[in-house]
C-alpha cells in the first residue's frame, strides 16, 4: 500500500513512503534547481573537440563550490566524481577521465547541487563540434520523450502516465526506451520514493499528488533497449553498441499541472544548440 506523508515531518531517510511538499520546500527546491541549471548552461561553451571529461567535471566541481553547494554525486556509495559524463553508447553514469571528447561525440552531462539541503538534479545532451543527423536526430526525440512526459504530470493521475507518454513517442519513432534505469523522488534525499518508469500503461504507477518532487530522465536508444554494467560498477552502455541519449528535469506537482524546477534560465536545454 502507497502511503504519502508530510515531508516536514517525515524521517530524513527512504523509507517508501512518499512526501507531499510545502511551498517552502518548493522554494528550496528552486534555488538548488537553478543553480544546477545554470552550472549545465555554463558548460555549453565548455563542450568542445579535445576537452576532457575530467575537465569538465573539475568546473563542475568549482562552480559549485564558488555557490555554496556541494555535487551529491561526490563520494556517493563510492563515486568520486562530482558529475557523470556519459558519452555516446554509454546510457548513464559515465565516470569523467582524462581521455579528451572528439569531433561528432555526443554526451550527456549529469548534475546534482545540494544547496541548503536540497538536491537539484537535472542533466543534458551536448554535441562536441558537428554531429551526424542520426545522433541529432537522437538527441530531438530524447528531448521530446521527456517533454512529453513532463506535460503527463498532474494531480490525479498515475506516474504510468508518464512513461506511457514517453514509450509511446519514442517507439512510434524506432527507438526504444531503457528499462535498467528510472526517475525518482528527490528532495533533502538524493532518492526517494517513488520510482518513475519511463515506460508502461496509463493506469499503472501511484498516484500524483500535489506537492511531490521526482526526476523525470528517459534514457532512448537508437538500437535495442538492453544495457550492461561494465567492470567499474557504475558505467552502463547498450549490449548493441547503439547510440543512446537522456535528458533530465526536476518537477513538482502543483494543483493544476507541475513546476520544471530545472529549466534553463538562457534556454539552453533544448537540443539544436549550435556545435561547440
Amino acid at each position: 500500500m502507497v502511503t504519502y506523508v508530510d515531508a516536514a515531518t517525515a524521517p530524513l531517510k527512504n523509507n517508501g513512503q512518499i512526501r507531499l511538499h510545502g511551498a517552502e520546500d518548493f522554494e528550496g527546491m528552486r534555488k538548488a534547481c537553478n543553480l544546477t541549471a545554470r552550472c549545465l548552461d555554463e558548460l555549453v561553451a565548455i563542450v568542445k573537440p579535445g576537452v576532457t571529461t575530467e575537465a569538465i567535471d573539475r568546473f563542475v566541481f568549482e562552480f559549485g563550490a564558488d555557490h555554496g553547494a556541494m555535487p551529491a554525486t561526490l563520494n556517493y556509495r563510492g563515486y568520486t566524481k562530482s558529475s557523470c559524463t556519459s558519452i555516446n553508447h554509454v546510457v548513464c553514469h559515465g565516470i569523467p577521465n582524462e581521455k579528451a571528447l572528439k569531433e561528432g561525440d555526443i554526451v550527456n552531462i549529469d548534475v546534482t547541487y545540494i544547496l541548503d539541503g536540497w538536491h537539484g538534479d537535472s542533466s543534458r545532451m551536448y554535441p562536441v563540434g558537428r554531429v551526424k543527423r542520426a545522433a541529432e536526430r537522437l538527441m530531438e526525440v530524447t528531448h521530446e520523450c521527456l517533454m512529453r512526459g513532463i506535460a503527463a504530470v498532474r494531480p490525479g493521475a498515475k506516474t504510468g502516465a508518464i512513461g506511457a507518454a514517453i514509450q509511446s513517442y519514442a517507439e512510434a519513432e524506432r527507438c526504444s526506451v531503457v528499462r535498467d534505469f528510472c526517475g525518482h523522488g528527490v528532495g533533502r534525499l538524493f532518492h526517494d520514493a517513488p520510482n518513475i518508469l519511463h515506460y508502461g500503461s496509463p493506469n499503472e504507477g501511484v498516484e500524483m499528488r500535489e506537492g511531490m518532487i521526482f526526476t523525470i530522465e528517459p534514457m532512448i536508444n537508437l538500437g535495442r533497449p538492453h544495457v550492461k554494467v561494465l567492470g567499474d560498477g557504475w558505467t552502463a552502455v547498450t549490449r548493441d553498441r547503439s547510440l543512446s541519449a537522456q535528458y533530465e528535469h526536476t518537477v513538482g506537482v502543483t494543483a493544476d499541472g507541475c513546476e520544471v524546477f530545472t529549466l534553463s534560465p538562457a534556454g539552453l536545454d533544448r537540443p539544436g544548440l549550435p556545435a561547440s
